[in-house]
């Protein structure tokens, strides 16, 4: 019983131990932002993938990949609405993000499908050419996510004291689609796949789900930096919150629907927060 839970044990005191070492540090010295330390772990478990997996990937997905990585790449040169942190705090220009946006996304991208080739838990139906299915969970994601779009703004708004300042649709559409692919291809695709990699023996029958919720929390979590060095019991409360109305449902979605639905429920949860100025 203890071999067979040591690996998720281990797992999760990782995962702790990188939350807790980055708000101890960064109360003393400059840190990349927890989004930048799993971003770039999870580059490198997709990089160790495809060397070891890349054989079992097909033409759709070098192109799947690529295109949506050149798709990020080309959005962020024209996005005025969403503005990323600096990467490690070298990357800051407009250039510089494109390029490295678009290649963060490309290569988790290629890492998710190659798990997915290996049985992963999350589908991306376009890349089998499974458009109907695409469209269908597309549609679902955006269903579900309307209600939780509108709760985001008007919890915003009174956690954040501003009133509505309306934008140009187009550019909140547009710009929404940042962080809902790259989000969602890194933690609900790359990183969600990668976690099933290291449990699936220990732990077949459940290693889906708890990989799931491992990336779940980590993703969630990781939008509160700042509120962890100021009030670590209120991140707490905040990111169970975030967890349960806007966490789950793209976790069920990704699972269920596949990647296409979680990234369209994403999508609107952004592209309506921006379009009311938040």
């Amino acid at each position: 019983m203890k071999n067979r839970y040591s690996t998720l044990i281990l797992l999760i005191l990782a995962v702790l131990a990188i939350f807790a070492a980055r708000a101890i540090l960064a109360e003393r010295i400059a840190m990349p932002r927890t989004f930048e330390l799993f971003d770039t772990l999870t580059i490198a478990g997709a990089l160790a993938v495809l060397l070891q997996s890349h054989r079992c990937l097909r033409r759709s997905d070098w192109l799947v990949a690529s295109t949506m990585g050149a798709a990020v790449g080309v959005g962020m040169l024209f996005a005025t609405l969403f503005s990323p942190f600096p990467f490690l705090g070298l990357v800051r220009s407009a250039s510089g993000q494109a390029l490295l946006r678009g290649l963060l996304t490309a290569l988790a991208a290629l890492g998710g499908l190659a798990i997915m080739r290996q049985g992963g838990p999350v589908q991306f139906h376009l890349a089998n050419g499974e458009w109907r299915s695409a469209g269908r969970g597309v549609l679902l994601g955006l269903a579900v996510g309307l209600p939780l779009a509108i709760l985001n703004v008007f919890a915003l708004r009174l956690t954040q004291g501003d009133p509505l300042d309306w934008q140009r649709p187009i550019a909140a559409l547009l710009d929404a689609l940042q962080p809902a692919v790259v989000e969602e291809v890194i933690y609900r695709f790359a990183l969600w796949g990668l976690l099933w990699l290291l449990l699936r023996r220990s732990l077949p029958r459940s290693s889906v789900w708890l990989a799931g919720v491992i990336a779940l929390l980590v993703h969630n979590f990781a939008h509160f930096d700042d509120l962890f060095l100021q009030s670590p019991l209120t991140a707490l409360g905040m990111g169970a919150v975030l967890a349960i109305f806007w966490g789950l449902p793209p976790l069920l979605l990704a699972r269920h629907r596949g990647l296409e639905s979680a990234v369209a429920f994403h999508w609107l949860q952004d592209a309506v927060r921006f379009l009311a100025g938040f």
